[in-house]
Protein backbone atom coordinates (compact mmCIF):
# COMPACT_ATOMS: atom_id res chain seq x y z
CA UNK A 1 0.00 0.00 0.00
CA UNK A 2 1.32 3.34 -0.69
CA UNK A 3 2.36 5.55 1.79
CA UNK A 4 0.99 9.56 1.68
CA UNK A 5 4.35 11.03 0.87
CA UNK A 6 4.33 8.62 -1.79
CA UNK A 7 0.40 8.97 -3.17
CA UNK A 8 1.20 12.94 -3.25
CA UNK A 9 4.27 12.50 -5.34
CA UNK A 10 2.37 10.80 -7.84
CA UNK A 11 -0.37 12.63 -7.91
CA UNK A 12 2.20 16.03 -8.77
CA UNK A 13 3.90 14.22 -11.09
CA UNK A 14 0.55 13.68 -12.83
CA UNK A 15 -0.24 17.48 -12.76
CA UNK A 16 2.31 17.83 -14.06
CA UNK A 17 1.84 16.23 -16.93
CA UNK A 18 -1.75 16.75 -17.32
CA UNK A 19 -1.39 20.73 -18.90
CA UNK A 20 1.73 19.12 -21.10
CA UNK A 21 -1.00 16.35 -22.74
CA UNK A 22 -3.85 19.18 -22.89
CA UNK A 23 -1.32 20.89 -25.16
CA UNK A 24 -0.21 18.65 -26.94
CA UNK A 25 -4.18 17.65 -27.75
CA UNK A 26 -4.75 20.96 -28.89
CA UNK A 27 -1.91 21.14 -31.04
CA UNK A 28 -2.83 18.02 -32.86
CA UNK A 29 -6.48 19.19 -33.26
CA UNK A 30 -5.38 22.43 -34.70
CA UNK A 31 -2.91 20.54 -37.03
CA UNK A 32 -5.76 18.20 -37.99
CA UNK A 33 -8.17 21.44 -38.65
CA UNK A 34 -5.00 22.92 -40.97
CA UNK A 35 -4.53 20.05 -42.77
CA UNK A 36 -8.37 19.29 -43.44
CA UNK A 37 -9.61 19.01 -46.23
CA UNK A 38 -8.22 16.21 -47.76
CA UNK A 39 -11.24 15.51 -50.22
CA UNK A 40 -14.16 17.17 -51.94
CA UNK A 41 -16.66 18.10 -49.79
CA UNK A 42 -20.48 18.20 -50.82
CA UNK A 43 -22.19 21.13 -50.27
CA UNK A 44 -25.69 20.73 -49.97
CA UNK A 45 -28.68 22.88 -51.98
CA UNK A 46 -31.74 22.22 -50.79
CA UNK A 47 -33.62 24.02 -53.44
CA UNK A 48 -33.57 23.42 -57.39
CA UNK A 49 -31.22 24.91 -59.78
CA UNK A 50 -31.48 28.54 -61.13
CA UNK A 51 -33.31 30.34 -57.88
CA UNK A 52 -31.52 32.19 -55.58
CA UNK A 53 -30.43 29.89 -53.32
CA UNK A 54 -28.92 28.00 -55.87
CA UNK A 55 -26.66 30.65 -57.52
CA UNK A 56 -26.16 31.95 -53.76
CA UNK A 57 -24.44 28.07 -53.40
CA UNK A 58 -22.63 27.79 -55.94
CA UNK A 59 -20.69 31.27 -56.08
CA UNK A 60 -19.94 30.22 -52.11
CA UNK A 61 -18.29 27.28 -53.60
CA UNK A 62 -16.42 28.22 -56.02
CA UNK A 63 -14.62 30.68 -54.01
CA UNK A 64 -14.00 28.52 -51.01
CA UNK A 65 -13.03 25.34 -53.96
CA UNK A 66 -10.31 27.86 -54.55
CA UNK A 67 -8.98 28.90 -50.98
CA UNK A 68 -9.50 25.35 -49.93
CA UNK A 69 -7.30 23.36 -52.58
CA UNK A 70 -10.11 21.01 -52.38
CA UNK A 71 -13.42 21.21 -54.55
CA UNK A 72 -16.64 22.10 -52.69
CA UNK A 73 -19.64 20.35 -54.79
CA UNK A 74 -23.10 21.54 -55.21
CA UNK A 75 -25.14 18.45 -54.57
CA UNK A 76 -29.11 20.15 -55.19
CA UNK A 77 -30.99 18.24 -53.20
CA UNK A 78 -34.62 20.50 -53.87
CA UNK A 79 -38.19 19.41 -52.16
CA UNK A 80 -40.63 20.09 -49.52
CA UNK A 81 -39.69 23.42 -48.56
CA UNK A 82 -35.96 22.34 -48.54
CA UNK A 83 -36.25 19.57 -45.64
CA UNK A 84 -34.85 16.65 -47.80
CA UNK A 85 -31.84 18.45 -48.31
CA UNK A 86 -31.74 19.96 -44.46
CA UNK A 87 -32.74 16.05 -43.86
CA UNK A 88 -30.19 14.49 -45.72
CA UNK A 89 -27.65 16.94 -44.30
CA UNK A 90 -28.55 16.16 -40.69
CA UNK A 91 -28.03 12.42 -41.39
CA UNK A 92 -24.50 12.51 -42.82
CA UNK A 93 -21.35 11.84 -41.92
CA UNK A 94 -20.40 14.56 -39.28
CA UNK A 95 -16.48 14.65 -40.75
CA UNK A 96 -16.62 17.85 -42.14
CA UNK A 97 -17.50 16.72 -45.79
CA UNK A 98 -21.16 17.60 -45.84
CA UNK A 99 -21.99 21.20 -45.12
CA UNK A 100 -25.79 22.52 -46.19
CA UNK A 101 -26.62 26.17 -46.98
CA UNK A 102 -30.31 26.56 -45.36
CA UNK A 103 -32.72 30.08 -45.60
CA UNK A 104 -35.63 30.83 -43.64
CA UNK A 105 -37.84 27.40 -44.01
CA UNK A 106 -35.28 25.87 -41.78
CA UNK A 107 -36.95 28.00 -38.88
CA UNK A 108 -40.37 27.75 -40.81
CA UNK A 109 -40.89 24.32 -40.75
CA UNK A 110 -41.17 23.00 -37.20
CA UNK A 111 -44.08 25.43 -37.01
CA UNK A 112 -45.46 24.54 -40.34
CA UNK A 113 -45.19 20.51 -40.76
CA UNK A 114 -46.20 18.17 -37.92
CA UNK A 115 -43.76 15.75 -38.50
CA UNK A 116 -40.30 16.14 -39.57
CA UNK A 117 -37.64 12.94 -39.68
CA UNK A 118 -34.89 15.65 -38.36
CA UNK A 119 -34.25 18.33 -35.40
CA UNK A 120 -32.61 21.35 -36.93
CA UNK A 121 -31.45 22.81 -33.80
CA UNK A 122 -29.96 19.18 -32.37
CA UNK A 123 -28.60 17.80 -35.70
CA UNK A 124 -27.27 20.76 -37.47
CA UNK A 125 -24.05 22.59 -36.12
CA UNK A 126 -24.43 25.92 -37.63
CA UNK A 127 -21.21 28.05 -39.38
CA UNK A 128 -21.54 31.64 -40.18
CA UNK A 129 -24.82 33.40 -42.31
CA UNK A 130 -23.80 33.71 -45.70
CA UNK A 131 -26.00 36.12 -47.60
CA UNK A 132 -29.18 38.22 -47.34
CA UNK A 133 -32.04 39.06 -49.94
CA UNK A 134 -34.11 41.73 -49.28
CA UNK A 135 -38.13 41.57 -49.49
CA UNK A 136 -40.53 44.07 -50.88
CA UNK A 137 -44.04 44.54 -51.60
CA UNK A 138 -45.74 45.38 -54.80
CA UNK A 139 -48.60 46.12 -56.43
CA UNK A 140 -50.58 45.70 -59.58
CA UNK A 141 -50.35 48.87 -61.68
CA UNK A 142 -54.71 49.09 -61.56
CA UNK A 143 -54.99 48.55 -57.98
CA UNK A 144 -54.98 52.64 -56.48
CA UNK A 145 -52.36 52.75 -54.34
CA UNK A 146 -49.08 54.23 -53.61
CA UNK A 147 -47.18 53.49 -50.75
CA UNK A 148 -47.86 50.71 -47.91
CA UNK A 149 -50.31 52.81 -45.84
CA UNK A 150 -52.60 53.88 -48.89
CA UNK A 151 -52.81 49.19 -49.30
CA UNK A 152 -53.79 49.11 -45.72
CA UNK A 153 -56.20 51.76 -45.77
CA UNK A 154 -57.87 50.72 -49.12
CA UNK A 155 -58.14 47.09 -47.27
CA UNK A 156 -60.29 48.34 -44.28
CA UNK A 157 -62.30 49.75 -46.74
CA UNK A 158 -62.80 46.84 -48.88
CA UNK A 159 -62.71 44.14 -46.44
CA UNK A 160 -62.45 40.82 -47.74
CA UNK A 161 -62.03 42.19 -51.65
CA UNK A 162 -58.47 42.47 -51.96
CA UNK A 163 -56.22 39.47 -52.66
CA UNK A 164 -52.21 39.09 -52.22
CA UNK A 165 -50.49 36.14 -54.01
CA UNK A 166 -47.06 34.27 -52.37
CA UNK A 167 -44.70 31.59 -54.16
CA UNK A 168 -46.60 29.07 -51.44
CA UNK A 169 -48.38 28.37 -48.09
CA UNK A 170 -45.32 28.86 -45.35
CA UNK A 171 -42.55 30.46 -48.08
CA UNK A 172 -41.07 34.00 -46.54
CA UNK A 173 -43.58 35.96 -48.99
CA UNK A 174 -46.06 34.55 -47.68
CA UNK A 175 -45.35 35.05 -43.76
CA UNK A 176 -44.15 38.67 -44.42
CA UNK A 177 -47.78 39.57 -46.14
CA UNK A 178 -49.37 37.73 -42.91
CA UNK A 179 -47.59 39.52 -40.66
CA UNK A 180 -48.96 42.58 -42.59
CA UNK A 181 -51.73 41.31 -42.84
CA UNK A 182 -52.03 40.53 -39.02
CA UNK A 183 -50.60 43.50 -36.97
CA UNK A 184 -53.68 45.38 -39.10
CA UNK A 185 -56.42 43.02 -38.54
CA UNK A 186 -56.59 42.99 -42.06
CA UNK A 187 -59.37 40.80 -44.10
CA UNK A 188 -57.60 39.85 -47.64
CA UNK A 189 -57.47 36.38 -49.32
CA UNK A 190 -54.14 34.65 -50.13
CA UNK A 191 -53.53 33.27 -53.43
CA UNK A 192 -50.83 30.57 -52.74
CA UNK A 193 -48.93 29.47 -56.18
CA UNK A 194 -46.46 26.76 -56.51
CA UNK A 195 -43.14 28.67 -57.03
CA UNK A 196 -42.03 32.71 -57.45
CA UNK A 197 -42.49 32.21 -61.07
CA UNK A 198 -46.23 31.58 -61.41
CA UNK A 199 -47.35 33.99 -58.75
CA UNK A 200 -45.43 36.68 -60.51
CA UNK A 201 -47.43 36.26 -63.46
CA UNK A 202 -50.37 36.34 -62.07
CA UNK A 203 -49.14 39.59 -60.12
CA UNK A 204 -48.16 40.81 -63.27
CA UNK A 205 -51.37 40.13 -65.25
CA UNK A 206 -53.64 41.00 -62.12
CA UNK A 207 -55.12 37.97 -61.02
CA UNK A 208 -53.59 38.77 -58.29
CA UNK A 209 -53.99 42.40 -56.70
CA UNK A 210 -50.56 42.52 -54.99
CA UNK A 211 -47.79 40.02 -53.12
CA UNK A 212 -44.38 40.04 -51.38
CA UNK A 213 -41.20 39.30 -53.21
CA UNK A 214 -37.42 38.69 -53.82
CA UNK A 215 -36.14 42.11 -54.29
CA UNK A 216 -34.04 40.68 -57.50
CA UNK A 217 -36.55 39.68 -59.12
CA UNK A 218 -38.41 42.79 -58.49
CA UNK A 219 -36.00 45.37 -59.85
CA UNK A 220 -36.29 44.49 -63.72
CA UNK A 221 -40.34 44.64 -63.06
CA UNK A 222 -40.85 47.74 -61.26
CA UNK A 223 -38.25 49.76 -63.65
CA UNK A 224 -40.10 48.63 -66.99
CA UNK A 225 -43.41 50.25 -64.65
CA UNK A 226 -44.81 46.59 -65.00
CA UNK A 227 -45.77 46.68 -61.09
CA UNK A 228 -45.48 49.56 -58.53
CA UNK A 229 -43.09 49.37 -55.59
CA UNK A 230 -45.10 50.19 -52.39
CA UNK A 231 -42.10 49.51 -49.32
CA UNK A 232 -38.82 47.09 -49.21
CA UNK A 233 -38.72 45.35 -45.73
CA UNK A 234 -35.12 45.85 -45.30
CA UNK A 235 -33.75 48.26 -42.70
CA UNK A 236 -32.61 50.78 -45.13
CA UNK A 237 -33.09 51.06 -48.52
CA UNK A 238 -32.04 49.02 -51.69
CA UNK A 239 -29.99 51.28 -53.52
CA UNK A 240 -31.20 49.81 -57.04
CA UNK A 241 -34.89 51.12 -56.04
CA UNK A 242 -33.47 53.99 -54.19
CA UNK A 243 -36.78 55.51 -54.38
CA UNK A 244 -38.98 53.05 -52.85
CA UNK A 245 -39.35 53.37 -48.80
CA UNK A 246 -38.74 50.94 -46.51
CA UNK A 247 -41.31 50.02 -44.22
CA UNK A 248 -40.24 51.33 -41.38
CA UNK A 249 -40.36 54.79 -43.20
CA UNK A 250 -43.57 54.29 -44.11
CA UNK A 251 -44.95 54.00 -40.32
CA UNK A 252 -44.61 50.39 -39.66
CA UNK A 253 -42.18 49.88 -37.14
CA UNK A 254 -40.38 46.64 -36.87
CA UNK A 255 -41.32 45.33 -40.50
CA UNK A 256 -38.49 43.88 -41.25
CA UNK A 257 -38.31 40.30 -43.15
CA UNK A 258 -35.54 39.29 -45.27
CA UNK A 259 -34.16 35.75 -46.61
CA UNK A 260 -31.27 34.88 -44.94
CA UNK A 261 -29.08 31.89 -45.96
CA UNK A 262 -26.26 30.10 -43.79
CA UNK A 263 -24.27 27.22 -44.06
CA UNK A 264 -24.50 24.50 -41.49
CA UNK A 265 -23.11 20.77 -40.75
CA UNK A 266 -24.21 17.32 -39.50
CA UNK A 267 -23.99 18.03 -35.39
CA UNK A 268 -20.51 16.50 -33.59
CA UNK A 269 -18.31 17.94 -36.49
CA UNK A 270 -15.40 18.73 -34.81
CA UNK A 271 -15.33 21.96 -33.63
CA UNK A 272 -11.86 22.88 -35.25
CA UNK A 273 -13.46 22.22 -38.17
CA UNK A 274 -16.05 24.35 -37.80
CA UNK A 275 -13.86 26.87 -36.86
CA UNK A 276 -11.70 26.40 -40.07
CA UNK A 277 -14.99 27.06 -42.34
CA UNK A 278 -16.28 30.03 -40.31
CA UNK A 279 -12.58 31.63 -41.29
CA UNK A 280 -12.88 30.58 -44.35
CA UNK A 281 -16.43 31.55 -44.97
CA UNK A 282 -15.84 35.34 -43.42
CA UNK A 283 -12.48 35.07 -46.14
CA UNK A 284 -14.51 34.37 -49.33
CA UNK A 285 -17.06 36.70 -48.38
CA UNK A 286 -14.79 39.37 -47.84
CA UNK A 287 -13.08 39.26 -51.13
CA UNK A 288 -13.85 41.89 -53.63
CA UNK A 289 -14.93 39.77 -56.66
CA UNK A 290 -17.22 37.72 -54.37
CA UNK A 291 -19.27 41.23 -52.97
CA UNK A 292 -19.14 42.23 -57.20
CA UNK A 293 -20.87 38.65 -57.83
CA UNK A 294 -22.91 38.44 -55.10
CA UNK A 295 -24.29 42.35 -55.55
CA UNK A 296 -24.82 41.70 -59.41
CA UNK A 297 -27.44 38.71 -58.29
CA UNK A 298 -28.53 41.53 -55.71
CA UNK A 299 -27.99 39.34 -52.97
CA UNK A 300 -25.78 41.19 -50.02
CA UNK A 301 -23.30 39.02 -48.38
CA UNK A 302 -23.86 38.56 -44.61
CA UNK A 303 -20.99 37.02 -42.18
CA UNK A 304 -21.30 35.92 -38.41
CA UNK A 305 -20.07 33.64 -35.48
CA UNK A 306 -21.30 29.93 -35.19
CA UNK A 307 -23.30 30.69 -32.29
CA UNK A 308 -24.61 34.20 -33.36
CA UNK A 309 -26.46 32.09 -36.39
CA UNK A 310 -27.08 29.26 -33.63
CA UNK A 311 -28.97 32.09 -31.75
CA UNK A 312 -30.01 33.54 -35.20
CA UNK A 313 -32.43 30.51 -36.14
CA UNK A 314 -33.84 30.49 -32.79
CA UNK A 315 -35.38 33.18 -32.86
CA UNK A 316 -36.52 33.31 -36.31
CA UNK A 317 -38.19 30.20 -34.97
CA UNK A 318 -39.92 31.56 -32.70
CA UNK A 319 -41.20 34.77 -34.53
CA UNK A 320 -42.38 32.51 -37.72
CA UNK A 321 -44.38 30.47 -34.96
CA UNK A 322 -46.23 33.50 -33.33
CA UNK A 323 -47.16 33.98 -37.21
CA UNK A 324 -48.22 30.40 -38.53
CA UNK A 325 -49.94 30.51 -35.56
CA UNK A 326 -51.76 33.88 -35.29
CA UNK A 327 -52.64 32.97 -39.20
CA UNK A 328 -53.53 29.66 -38.86
CA UNK A 329 -51.35 28.43 -41.95
CA UNK A 330 -51.01 25.01 -42.49
CA UNK A 331 -48.93 23.07 -45.03
CA UNK A 332 -50.64 22.44 -48.46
Amino acid sequence: MLGLKETMRRVSGLMLIFPALMVCLLAAGAAWAQAYPTKPIRMILPFPPGGPTDITGRVIAQKLSEQLGQSVVPDNRPGAAGNIGLELAAKAPPDGYTIVLAAPPIAISPSLYKKLNYDAQRELAPISLVAEIQNIIVAHNSVPVKNLKDLIQLARRNPGKLNFSSSGAGSTNHLASELLKGRYKLDMVHVPFKGSGPALVALMSGQVDWGTMAVPGAIPLVKAGKVRALAVLSEKRVPALSQVPTAVESGIDGFVVSIWYGILAPAGTPREIIARLNSEIHKALAAADMKERLANSGVDPLTSTAEHFANHIRSETVRYAKIIKDAGITAQ
